[in-house]
Protein backbone atom coordinates (compact mmCIF):
# COMPACT_ATOMS: atom_id res chain seq x y z
CA UNK A 1 0.00 0.00 0.00
CA UNK A 2 2.44 2.42 0.68
CA UNK A 3 5.93 1.25 -1.10
CA UNK A 4 5.06 3.87 -3.65
CA UNK A 5 5.30 6.55 -2.00
CA UNK A 6 8.05 5.36 0.39
CA UNK A 7 9.89 4.81 -2.87
CA UNK A 8 9.54 7.84 -4.48
CA UNK A 9 10.59 9.64 -0.91
CA UNK A 10 13.75 7.15 -1.27
CA UNK A 11 14.36 8.51 -4.95
CA UNK A 12 14.68 12.23 -3.15
CA UNK A 13 17.44 10.92 -0.74
CA UNK A 14 19.21 8.26 -2.78
CA UNK A 15 22.17 9.01 -5.52
CA UNK A 16 19.87 6.14 -8.11
CA UNK A 17 17.12 3.59 -8.32
CA UNK A 18 19.11 1.06 -6.92
CA UNK A 19 20.31 2.76 -3.89
CA UNK A 20 16.53 3.87 -3.33
CA UNK A 21 15.67 0.07 -3.76
CA UNK A 22 17.82 -0.98 -0.92
CA UNK A 23 17.11 2.02 1.33
CA UNK A 24 13.35 0.89 0.77
CA UNK A 25 14.29 -2.59 1.45
CA UNK A 26 15.89 -1.27 4.70
CA UNK A 27 13.21 0.74 5.82
CA UNK A 28 9.96 -1.92 5.04
CA UNK A 29 12.71 -4.24 7.58
CA UNK A 30 13.00 -1.52 10.50
CA UNK A 31 9.31 -0.54 9.86
CA UNK A 32 7.74 -4.45 10.68
CA UNK A 33 11.12 -4.87 12.87
CA UNK A 34 9.54 -1.66 15.01
CA UNK A 35 5.54 -2.06 13.79
CA UNK A 36 4.86 -2.79 17.54
CA UNK A 37 6.07 0.58 19.24
CA UNK A 38 3.64 2.55 17.03
CA UNK A 39 1.46 3.92 19.41
CA UNK A 40 -1.38 5.27 16.94
CA UNK A 41 -0.73 8.84 17.36
CA UNK A 42 0.05 10.82 14.29
CA UNK A 43 -0.29 9.38 10.90
CA UNK A 44 0.54 5.83 10.23
CA UNK A 45 2.32 7.56 6.92
CA UNK A 46 3.74 9.91 8.99
CA UNK A 47 5.50 7.21 11.01
CA UNK A 48 7.27 5.14 8.14
CA UNK A 49 7.72 8.05 5.93
CA UNK A 50 10.27 9.44 9.46
CA UNK A 51 11.67 5.72 9.20
CA UNK A 52 12.57 5.74 5.57
CA UNK A 53 14.21 9.33 5.99
CA UNK A 54 16.19 7.71 8.47
CA UNK A 55 17.35 5.04 7.22
CA UNK A 56 18.77 7.26 4.07
CA UNK A 57 20.32 9.43 6.41
CA UNK A 58 22.17 6.48 8.58
CA UNK A 59 23.25 4.91 4.83
CA UNK A 60 24.48 8.58 4.49
CA UNK A 61 26.01 9.09 7.74
CA UNK A 62 27.57 5.43 7.22
CA UNK A 63 29.05 6.27 4.04
CA UNK A 64 30.24 9.67 4.64
CA UNK A 65 33.97 10.60 3.75
CA UNK A 66 32.95 13.62 1.47
CA UNK A 67 34.36 16.80 2.98
CA UNK A 68 32.92 19.82 1.32
CA UNK A 69 34.47 22.88 0.68
CA UNK A 70 33.73 25.96 0.96
CA UNK A 71 33.70 27.82 -2.54
CA UNK A 72 33.27 31.47 -2.48
CA UNK A 73 32.41 31.53 -6.31
CA UNK A 74 28.99 29.72 -5.79
CA UNK A 75 27.82 32.09 -2.79
CA UNK A 76 27.91 35.17 -5.36
CA UNK A 77 24.75 34.12 -7.22
CA UNK A 78 21.57 34.76 -4.88
CA UNK A 79 19.28 34.95 -7.68
CA UNK A 80 16.74 31.90 -7.73
CA UNK A 81 15.56 30.38 -10.74
CA UNK A 82 12.57 31.88 -12.62
CA UNK A 83 9.40 29.69 -11.84
CA UNK A 84 9.14 29.85 -16.16
CA UNK A 85 12.05 27.87 -16.57
CA UNK A 86 11.51 25.64 -13.73
CA UNK A 87 8.10 24.37 -15.06
CA UNK A 88 9.35 23.58 -18.49
CA UNK A 89 11.48 21.10 -17.18
CA UNK A 90 10.48 17.87 -16.65
CA UNK A 91 9.35 16.07 -12.55
CA UNK A 92 11.74 13.49 -13.70
CA UNK A 93 14.61 15.64 -14.93
CA UNK A 94 14.89 17.80 -11.74
CA UNK A 95 15.09 14.76 -9.57
CA UNK A 96 17.82 13.07 -11.89
CA UNK A 97 19.92 16.59 -10.52
CA UNK A 98 18.25 16.42 -7.01
CA UNK A 99 19.98 12.86 -6.98
CA UNK A 100 23.60 14.30 -8.38
CA UNK A 101 24.20 16.05 -6.01
CA UNK A 102 26.93 15.67 -3.57
CA UNK A 103 25.52 13.41 -0.65
CA UNK A 104 25.52 16.20 2.16
CA UNK A 105 23.56 18.64 -0.09
CA UNK A 106 21.20 16.49 -1.36
CA UNK A 107 20.43 15.62 2.00
CA UNK A 108 20.07 19.23 3.35
CA UNK A 109 18.29 19.99 0.37
CA UNK A 110 15.74 16.96 0.44
CA UNK A 111 15.43 18.05 4.01
CA UNK A 112 15.01 21.41 4.23
CA UNK A 113 12.75 21.94 1.02
CA UNK A 114 11.17 18.65 0.06
CA UNK A 115 10.18 17.42 3.55
CA UNK A 116 10.02 20.75 5.79
CA UNK A 117 12.76 19.98 8.15
CA UNK A 118 14.51 23.20 9.84
CA UNK A 119 17.89 23.74 9.86
CA UNK A 120 17.81 22.99 13.78
CA UNK A 121 16.43 19.58 13.05
CA UNK A 122 18.91 18.97 10.28
CA UNK A 123 21.88 20.06 12.26
CA UNK A 124 21.09 17.48 14.89
CA UNK A 125 20.17 14.35 12.81
CA UNK A 126 23.21 15.15 10.20
CA UNK A 127 25.58 16.53 13.30
CA UNK A 128 26.54 19.32 11.42
CA UNK A 129 26.37 22.99 12.56
CA UNK A 130 23.30 25.00 11.86
CA UNK A 131 24.91 27.26 9.29
CA UNK A 132 26.72 24.42 7.78
CA UNK A 133 23.07 23.28 7.12
CA UNK A 134 22.06 26.83 5.43
CA UNK A 135 25.56 26.75 3.59
CA UNK A 136 25.22 23.44 2.56
CA UNK A 137 21.36 23.81 1.24
CA UNK A 138 22.45 27.50 -0.56
CA UNK A 139 25.21 25.32 -2.11
CA UNK A 140 22.45 22.79 -3.43
CA UNK A 141 20.76 25.22 -4.83
CA UNK A 142 23.29 26.69 -6.46
CA UNK A 143 24.79 23.79 -7.74
CA UNK A 144 20.80 23.11 -9.25
CA UNK A 145 20.29 25.99 -10.71
CA UNK A 146 23.40 25.48 -12.55
CA UNK A 147 22.28 21.70 -13.81
CA UNK A 148 18.89 23.53 -14.47
CA UNK A 149 20.31 26.05 -17.06
CA UNK A 150 23.01 24.31 -18.31
CA UNK A 151 22.62 20.22 -18.06
CA UNK A 152 26.26 19.78 -19.42
CA UNK A 153 27.89 22.23 -17.23
CA UNK A 154 28.83 20.39 -13.87
CA UNK A 155 31.67 22.37 -12.35
CA UNK A 156 34.15 19.44 -10.13
CA UNK A 157 35.67 22.37 -8.34
CA UNK A 158 33.57 23.26 -6.21
CA UNK A 159 34.18 20.25 -4.46
CA UNK A 160 37.27 17.61 -2.83
CA UNK A 161 37.48 14.77 -1.24
CA UNK A 162 39.56 13.84 1.72
CA UNK A 163 42.25 12.68 -1.38
CA UNK A 164 39.68 10.39 -2.28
Amino acid sequence: MYKDDLFTLCLKYCKNREEAQDNLQDAFLEIFRKIKTYKGSGSFEGWIKRITINKAIDKYKKDSHLNIVINNDLLEDHNLMDIETLERIPLDQILKHIQELPPRYRLVFNLYELDGYSHKDISKLLNISVNTSKSNLHRAKSLLKTKMQNPTHVSPKNLTSNGN
